[in-house]
């Protein structure tokens, strides 16, 4: 279904060059970030007490912080939802119960500011920390992997390259948590495992559409069918891009605390999905030399001679 129809092909290769520069950059920036500063993972990962409190006007966390300071060198600080809102996680302190430190941290906040409330506490034990970080490194590994062997089988070597290589991209989401400094749970990386597969499906659409043209346009050099199948799969982008980020839009805006890292997440990993299948895994085939007879097969001379009668 097209809502609309782009009859002049849009030139989008021709900007590559710059936009791979920046998501290269954005890639190390990501890797590097996320391995030397890590990220601020959830008392679902670490294990430790959770509270959240609301304080009567917006709160500064950096001040709550440096409050904290007294309970606990590792504590995390958070605003969530609105900027009065505030998540803090203190990892898990030997020989204190979880309420031991609840009581520890808000008689610390109370003191400095009297209308602070308790509104939850929540607290997670080590040992399952552990055990759901570990199972969640095997589930994106796993799912790193059997989108591999999937392209492998999928595609031409070339193409199957470039979608590997653009899918890794997206790990750049991961880098935008750690640099942001918030906080990644449980769905949280269920968002970004279920961004991996929707990136997936977009290069294999936009790969689809190029072999396709690669048959029709027979005159046409590699940069203009990758053009000319970008744009044709414009419309479809829009309308299913838009559909679904209605819907996180919707859960990042009305879902609560609950969701709002998961939506973010999720918003985020749309938009890089389409960026990285069309500049990124596209330019990537390019740059690999794709080219015609790479898809379609020329007949040899004696089959051709066989079939004239």
């Amino acid at each position: 279904m097209e809502f609309f129809r782009i009859h002049r092909t849009i030139p989008f290769m021709h900007y590559r060059h710059v936009l791979n520069a920046i998501s290269f950059v954005s890639f190390i920036v990501a890797v590097y970030w996320i391995f030397t500063h890590g990220l601020a993972l959830s008392i679902e990962f670490t294990g430790g007490t959770q509270l959240e409190v609301k304080y009567p006007s917006a709160a500064n966390t950096e001040q709550i912080r440096e409050d904290l300071g007294q309970v606990s060198k590792e504590v995390l600080v958070q605003t969530f939802g609105t900027a009065s809102d505030v998540v803090i996680r203190v990892p898990t302190k030997e020989g204190q119960t979880s309420g031991q430190v609840a009581a520890e941290v808000m008689k610390v906040l109370q003191a400095k500011t009297p209308d602070v409330q308790l509104k939850s506490t929540e607290f997670v034990g080590p040992q399952v920390g552990d055990e759901l970080a570990r199972d969640g490194g095997t589930a994106l590994a796993l799912v790193v992997v059997g989108i591999m062997i999937y392209l492998a089988f999928r595609f031409e070597w070339k193409f199957s390259v470039a979608a590997i290589i653009a899918n890794l991209h997206d790990i750049v989401i991961v880098g935008i948590f750690s640099v942001m400094h918030w906080e990644f749970t449980l769905p949280v990386l269920a968002a970004v495992l279920a961004v991996l597969g929707y990136s997936v499906n977009e290069s294999v659409i936009i790969f689809d559409r190029v072999r396709e043209h690669f048959r029709t346009m027979r005159r046409a050099d590699s940069m203009e069918v990758v053009n000319s199948a970008i744009t044709a799969t414009i419309s479809r982008t829009v309308i299913t891009h838009t559909s679904t980020l209605c819907m996180t839009l919707s859960m990042f805006f009305f879902g609560g605390p609950a969701l709002h890292y998961f939506s973010l997440a999720l918003t985020i990993g749309i938009l890089l999905g389409v960026y990285s299948s069309v500049f990124v895994a596209a330019a990537i085939a390019l740059y690999l030399g794709v080219k015609r007879e790479d898809l379609v097969k020329q007949r040899k001379r004696d089959e051709v001679e066989e079939m004239v009668p």
